[in-house]
């Protein structure tokens, strides 16, 4: 699985990055940046979640 962002879409709401920390952070203007572009184990139902709440719709993860 990869996560993948969308920049047009993203808000820079920050909710990936304040549920998720370790694997999402945000840019000098305050977009999404994926830090793991591919997670594992438990990684994977946090990012699913990430996906989830993100109000702009801006994240997917993708099957490989």
């Amino acid at each position: 699985m990869k996560l993948e962002k969308n920049h047009d879409r993203c808000i820079g709401a920050g909710q990936c990055v304040l549920t998720e920390p370790r694997i999402f952070d945000q840019d000098d203007r305050g977009l999404v940046s994926v830090l793991v572009e591919r997670p594992q184990g438990a990684d994977v139902a946090a990012a699913r979640k990430a996906v989830y709440i993100c109000p702009a719709k801006a994240l997917s993860l993708v099957e490989e």
